[in-house]
């Protein structure tokens, strides 16, 4: 196995270049809530992603690295990166056409509920949160850390801000019922 951290960011910018290959692949959008509302959301995004990326080297700029995995360590959270990966792909797949990176309401908008939408109602954000975590700890330096945490809470914002404007778009009773049966972004957490 090579330097697992190595590995792990490679198969990010794998998933990265795979996933916005696929936007093309996409409903015309039709509405979005106003650009301001969607910039806290994006900053936690991006300063998460600048801390678990951008400092995640050799732990020097992101602080002590507090663990360094061996490869039996290792393994396992190359293999929770792959599986959050893997979970964002189930939920893109069965969206289909009505996904988007933004907050949107496409053509032809309605509510998904099976596959990994019947499991968590943001199955992507979910896997992306897995594999931001799983990152973290290869190294784990508390930039990286508190990197995971701010993607987390960017992407809680999200589904937040998404749930919002989707309620409105598509009416309360639309995603009510959905919303009461299926946890947001952790299994079996209400």
């Amino acid at each position: 196995m090579t330097d697992p951290s190595v590995l792990v960011r490679s198969l990010w910018f794998a998933w990265l270049i795979t996933w916005w290959a696929a936007a093309f692949w996409s409903n015309r959008t039709v509405g979005r809530p106003a650009l301001g509302q969607q910039v806290l959301f994006r900053a936690f995004a991006i300063a998460g992603a600048v801390l678990l990326f951008g400092l995640n080297t050799s732990g020097r700029a992101g602080g002590p690295v507090l663990w360094t995995p061996g490869l039996a360590a290792a393994a396992p959270l190359v293999a929770a990166t792959i599986a959050g990966f893997a979970f964002t792909w189930w939920a893109r797949l069965t969206i289909g056409k009505l996904w988007s990176s933004g907050v949107t309401r496409k053509a032809e908008h309605h509510v998904v509920d099976t596959g990994p939408y019947g499991i968590v109602r943001h199955p992507i954000y979910t896997g992306l949160i897995f594999s931001a975590f799983a990152t973290a700890f290869v190294p784990l330096t508390p930039m990286t850390l508190v990197g995971a945490a701010l993607i987390s809470v960017g992407f809680f914002l999200k589904a937040r801000l998404e749930e919002q404007f989707l309620r409105g778009e598509l009416g309360p009773d639309a995603y009510a019922a959905y919303a009461r049966r299926v946890p947001m972004l952790v299994p079996w957490v209400k």
